[in-house]
């Protein structure tokens, strides 16, 4: 995946503050902090994940979608692993 590798460096820097969300909540939920805390921190957490994955999709979608090289072929066997991974991530 081409255009992972050109946007390396934003996208871990995402994953890392991901991450950082996830000791929030997990240190919230260890101190049993009021509710409203631990909601509105699993809310940043999922807000966190849908505009990483925002970011791959499109990335995806132009590489691998918008290219003009590809046969139909391709582009179906393209459209059939986008469905898929968008299908796995709305379970």
């Amino acid at each position: 995946m081409g255009h992972t590798i050109r946007s390396k460096k934003p996208l871990l820097a995402r994953v890392r503050r991901m991450k950082g969300q996830l000791e929030a909540l997990e240190r919230a939920l260890d101190t049993d902090a009021e509710c409203g805390a631990v909601l509105q921190q699993i809310a940043a957490v999922r807000g966190a994940v849908n505009g990483l994955m925002a970011e791959v999709l499109e990335g995806h979608i132009r590489e691998h979608l918008g290219s003009e090289t590809l046969t139909a072929e391709e582009r179906l066997a393209e459209v059939d692993t986008l469905a898929g991974a968008v299908r796995s991530y709305l379970k």
